[in-house]
């Protein structure tokens, strides 16, 4: 009988490396929300990855940046707490981007792990094979990675190599979450996070990193619809305005896109009502972070 691998792995990098995109990758489902704007991911992110000889938990991290606000601080330390739970690490970076301080940053915290730390090099599709191998060596020449995996997460390239790996190197361990299990975080979390992808696709400047979108109702049934109803908070009335737009335009927007979504995600049939908010500095009030699910007092016991 083959012998059953577990185990849980850290996704860690700059912002906008491709963390999110690599994870749903491999999920083949959008769990973690993605966009061209850094510092997307606010929260760790459980994704169940179930083959029939391994479990792999994969935690994808806020991306790791200077803090410019509580919010900032909550999101570093919610990457950074993640390095000595797991049993190993992936360090993303993008591979039409040069190493920089953050990058530097990031590798001096990885000075304490004892895991296996893994190099992920994203992005080889953006750049010609001959400027790979320079860039991987001044890599290796910052620090002793067990394993360098050039890959595109948007393409699939070597991602199912690094599963193997993962799966030969992870500890003999049981399953411990269902087969059809994707992620750990309720519906109403996913949910969520799926409505704040839209307002980051469809606005622009700091409104979208001035938002945060709390499921407050997911139940009931009307006319074979579920029920969702969904507050978008913001810190100034101007950004209201943004979000609702002219005849509420923008925030029908951001209804229709985000109900597509949720009902792929659900395969069920949804009624989205979404308000807007005001909630003047949340970002750097943190007791009002916790109401929204950012827990720094968590993150530091």
């Amino acid at each position: 009988m083959t012998e059953h691998h577990s185990g849980f792995v850290a996704i860690i990098g700059r912002p906008n490396v491709g963390k999110s995109t690599f994870m749903n990758r491999i999920l083949g489902e959008k769990v973690a929300i993605m966009s061209p704007k850094a510092q997307t991911t606010r929260n760790k992110i459980n994704g169940i990855y179930t083959a029939p000889d391994v479990q792999i938990v994969f935690v994808d991290t806020p991306g790791i940046h200077k803090p410019q606000n509580a919010l900032d601080d909550y999101m570093d330390q919610a990457a950074l707490s993640t390095l000595n739970q797991v049993d190993a690490i992936l360090f993303m970076v993008a591979a039409d981007e040069q190493p920089g301080k953050g990058d530097q940053w990031i590798i001096n915290q990885l000075a304490h792990v004892t895991k296996p730390v893994y190099l992920l090099v994203n992005k080889i599709d953006a750049v010609h094979p001959d400027d790979l191998l320079p860039l991987i060596d001044k890599y290796n020449g910052m620090y002793d990675f067990a394993q360098v995996f050039p890959i595109s997460a948007t393409q699939g390239n070597n991602v199912d190599e690094l599963l193997q790996q993962l799966t030969a190197e992870l500890p003999v361990g049981p399953q411990y979450y269902p087969d059809d299990e994707l992620t750990d975080h309720p519906e109403y979390f996913v949910v969520g996070e799926l409505i704040r992808e839209k307002i980051l696709a469809l606005v622009h400047d700091e409104v979208p990193h001035a938002t945060a979108v709390v499921v407050e109702r997911m139940k009931d049934y009307a006319g074979g619809k579920l029920q969702i109803e969904a507050t978008i908070f913001v810190e100034r009335p101007g950004q209201k305005g943004i979000i609702i737009g002219k005849g509420d335009s923008m925030l029908k927007q951001i209804g229709i896109k985000s109900r597509q979504d949720i009902e792929a995600l659900l395969g069920e049939p949804v009624n989205l009502k979404l308000w807007v908010k005001v909630q003047k500095d949340w970002r750097d009030n943190n007791a009002y972070l916790k109401t929204l699910g950012y827990n720094t007092k968590d993150l530091r016991n």
